[in-house]
């Protein structure tokens, strides 16, 4: 199990060995040819904060990968209007899915949040501080 909070937790070679993995999916991302490496895995989007891009492009990598994703994108239709924390939040959706894909406004949120997952938390997003797939995608 590994988190990825931040682009410095992967050195130059797993970056670029990251990269070369994409590379060999992009039939794949362009839904003109068919995966299942991920049948029977549950992805969990955790958004704390309002997301577009982020959410979406994982929830289609999933799908795309033969997985599935459940979760929340913002949370007024969460038990965290009634005060559930993030361990809380993490501890459960931790007893349903294989990773949690986590944003959240607070800066350090994402770290915060591994010290109550069974799974790994991938960083979507804390803050301005870290956004780890952005950044490995961008260089």
């Amino acid at each position: 199990m590994r988190h990825v909070i931040s682009v410095q937790d992967f050195s130059a070679e797993e970056i670029i060995d990251i990269l070369d993995r994409a590379e060999t999916m992009v039939d794949i991302a362009k839904g003109e040819a068919v995966s299942e490496v991920l049948k029977g895995k549950v992805l969990a989007a955790i958004f704390f904060e309002p997301s577009t891009r982020t959410r979406l492009s994982f929830e289609t990598a999933m799908n795309r990968l033969g997985g599935a994703v459940i979760g929340f994108a913002g949370t007024e239709a969460t038990s965290v209007v009634k005060g559930e924390t993030i361990a809380h939040t993490i501890r459960m959706f931790t007893a349903y899915d294989d990773a949690d894909l986590f944003t959240h406004p607070r800066e350090g949120a994402a770290k915060l949040a591994t010290q109550y997952s069974d799974v790994p938390i991938l960083n979507a997003g804390d803050s301005a501080a870290q956004h780890p797939t952005q950044t490995i995608i961008n260089k």
